[in-house]
């Protein structure tokens, strides 16, 4: 495998890296601080752990605050920066108000914003719910504006910040099977535009990031990451391999950087160029939903 298609070491379990090899200075973001919903787990624990290795301190948001305590402990044990878990629900604003409240008095700033709370499953338009298809937009969509407005009230409006919302490809050629989720990305990839034109002038920068198939991750094992159907994925992908993790937390860690000081109301694609190729093959998405039905 030539240099330019090899992928960086990665664990696919919710824990650090055993090694990290520095691309960035390593105290690049020191000082700063940053609030990560979905930050438990998946590619949110990735993006934490490798924004707090150059320096960040972060807090882990989710509904379940076991799971962001537990991760939080494994984050501060790997990296030596401080990680405050806390619990919210990004339908209700009024748990995230008090989630900032808690992180402006443990740390008396927030920095950067990472949107990552989502949720996901394969079903065809014929057979979602109409509660189904609310619920995905509930939590990705007016999740995301919810996070940032209370932000933007409570932080940013006044000392200006950095907001990253982490979306996906799916709209942009029609994903069969995902109009619920390709729905809710592709509004907060508007989102993203409209409100980088509207908070430019309080100084926040905020842009989009869309991954493709992300190895490790609970919705490339839901999706089918562990079937037959899939083993030819990486023929269809230009890279000719599925991505990591660590690439999306370092196109993140890229966003909130100094480097990205006159980037906003963009969208990133970490995908290896899978949107620009990748079919809808009737066959294996079909087979992807049977074994999603089961799981």
């Amino acid at each position: 495998m030539s240099a330019t298609s090899s992928s960086p070491q990665e664990v696919d379990t919710d824990d650090c890296l055993l090694n990290y090899s520095y691309i960035f200075r390593d105290d690049m973001l020191k000082d700063k601080v940053a609030f990560i919903t979905g930050g438990g787990s998946g590619i949110g624990f990735r993006i934490a752990e490798i924004l707090m290795r150059h320096g960040c301190q972060t807090v882990i948001a989710s509904r379940s605050l076991e799971r962001v305590q537990a991760s939080a402990k494994k984050l501060s044990a790997a990296t030596g920066q401080r990680c405050l878990p806390v619990s919210l629900d990004v339908r209700q604003p009024v748990t995230i108000n008090a989630a900032v409240e808690e992180t402006l008095q443990k740390f008396a700033k927030i920095d950067i914003l990472i949107n990552g709370a989502a949720g996901n499953f394969l079903c065809p338009a014929s057979g979602l719910s109409f509660n189904a298809f609310k619920t995905v937009l509930e939590i990705d969509t007016i999740g995301t504006f919810n996070t940032s407005k209370v932000l933007y009230q409570k932080w940013f409006k006044e000392h200006g910040g950095i907001i990253v919302n982490i979306t996906a490809t799916l709209s942009y050629r029609g994903q069969i099977l995902q109009v619920h989720a390709g729905s809710a990305k592709a509004a907060i990839d508007a989102m993203t535009r409209h409100l980088a034109a509207e908070w430019g002038p309080d100084n926040i920068r905020i842009n989009s990031l869309a991954p493709g198939p992300i190895s490790g991750t609970e919705g490339f094992w839901k999706l089918g990451g562990l079937t037959k159907a899939v083993a030819s994925l990486d023929k269809l992908i230009p890279l000719q391999r599925v991505g990591t993790k660590s690439e999306v937390a370092h196109g993140v860690l890229y966003l909130v950087s100094p480097a990205a000081s006159y980037v906003t109301g963009a969208t990133l694609v970490i995908d290896g160029g899978h949107w620009l190729t990748g079919a809808n093959n009737l066959s294996v998405m079909q087979a992807l939903l049977q074994k999603s039905a089961r799981l």
